[in-house]
Protein backbone atom coordinates (compact mmCIF):
# COMPACT_ATOMS: atom_id res chain seq x y z
CA UNK A 1 0.00 0.00 0.00
CA UNK A 2 1.27 3.45 -0.88
CA UNK A 3 0.20 6.97 -0.14
CA UNK A 4 0.63 9.61 -2.82
CA UNK A 5 0.46 13.35 -2.30
CA UNK A 6 -0.69 15.33 -5.33
CA UNK A 7 -0.91 19.04 -5.96
CA UNK A 8 -4.43 20.37 -6.60
CA UNK A 9 -4.05 20.32 -10.39
CA UNK A 10 -2.94 16.68 -10.47
CA UNK A 11 -5.63 15.78 -7.94
CA UNK A 12 -8.29 17.29 -10.22
CA UNK A 13 -6.78 15.54 -13.25
CA UNK A 14 -6.83 12.22 -11.44
CA UNK A 15 -10.43 12.75 -10.40
CA UNK A 16 -11.45 13.66 -13.97
CA UNK A 17 -9.64 10.65 -15.47
CA UNK A 18 -11.22 8.28 -12.97
CA UNK A 19 -14.66 9.62 -13.76
CA UNK A 20 -14.14 9.56 -17.54
CA UNK A 21 -12.77 6.02 -17.47
CA UNK A 22 -15.26 4.69 -14.96
CA UNK A 23 -12.43 3.58 -12.70
CA UNK A 24 -11.34 4.23 -9.18
CA UNK A 25 -8.54 6.70 -8.60
CA UNK A 26 -6.33 3.77 -7.54
CA UNK A 27 -7.03 1.98 -10.82
CA UNK A 28 -6.05 5.07 -12.81
CA UNK A 29 -2.81 5.40 -10.83
CA UNK A 30 -2.00 1.69 -11.31
CA UNK A 31 -2.65 1.96 -15.06
CA UNK A 32 -0.45 5.06 -15.28
CA UNK A 33 2.42 3.40 -13.40
CA UNK A 34 2.11 0.25 -15.52
CA UNK A 35 2.13 2.31 -18.73
CA UNK A 36 5.18 4.27 -17.60
CA UNK A 37 7.01 1.09 -16.65
CA UNK A 38 6.40 -0.40 -20.10
CA UNK A 39 7.41 2.71 -22.03
CA UNK A 40 10.61 3.60 -20.18
CA UNK A 41 13.52 2.40 -22.30
CA UNK A 42 16.24 0.57 -20.44
CA UNK A 43 13.96 -0.05 -17.51
CA UNK A 44 14.01 -3.63 -16.21
CA UNK A 45 10.23 -3.37 -15.92
CA UNK A 46 9.95 -2.44 -19.60
CA UNK A 47 9.27 -6.07 -20.48
CA UNK A 48 10.93 -8.48 -22.85
CA UNK A 49 12.08 -7.60 -26.33
CA UNK A 50 9.04 -9.44 -27.63
CA UNK A 51 6.70 -7.29 -25.54
CA UNK A 52 8.37 -4.10 -26.77
CA UNK A 53 8.29 -5.23 -30.42
CA UNK A 54 4.78 -6.72 -30.36
CA UNK A 55 3.13 -3.59 -31.89
CA UNK A 56 5.35 -3.94 -34.98
CA UNK A 57 5.24 -7.71 -35.47
CA UNK A 58 3.37 -8.65 -38.60
CA UNK A 59 2.88 -5.16 -40.01
CA UNK A 60 5.36 -5.49 -42.88
CA UNK A 61 4.22 -6.95 -46.18
CA UNK A 62 6.60 -8.73 -48.54
CA UNK A 63 4.30 -8.13 -51.47
CA UNK A 64 3.48 -11.83 -51.70
CA UNK A 65 7.11 -12.85 -52.24
CA UNK A 66 6.96 -15.47 -49.44
CA UNK A 67 10.43 -14.58 -48.23
CA UNK A 68 10.46 -17.18 -45.46
CA UNK A 69 10.09 -20.12 -47.83
CA UNK A 70 13.13 -22.06 -49.07
CA UNK A 71 15.54 -19.67 -47.34
CA UNK A 72 18.38 -22.21 -47.33
CA UNK A 73 17.98 -22.82 -51.05
CA UNK A 74 17.83 -19.11 -51.81
CA UNK A 75 20.90 -18.41 -49.67
CA UNK A 76 22.85 -21.15 -51.44
CA UNK A 77 21.86 -19.68 -54.83
CA UNK A 78 23.00 -16.24 -53.72
CA UNK A 79 26.39 -17.58 -52.62
CA UNK A 80 26.80 -19.45 -55.90
CA UNK A 81 25.97 -16.31 -57.90
CA UNK A 82 28.53 -14.29 -55.95
CA UNK A 83 31.16 -16.98 -56.40
CA UNK A 84 30.54 -17.05 -60.18
CA UNK A 85 30.63 -13.24 -60.37
CA UNK A 86 34.04 -13.17 -58.63
CA UNK A 87 35.38 -15.88 -60.90
CA UNK A 88 34.21 -14.08 -64.06
CA UNK A 89 35.77 -10.73 -63.09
Amino acid sequence: MATVRLDPVLEATLERLAEERGQTRSDVLRDAIEHLAHTESGSPEAGSALQRLRPWIGIADSGGRQLSRDTGKRFRQLLEERRRARGAG
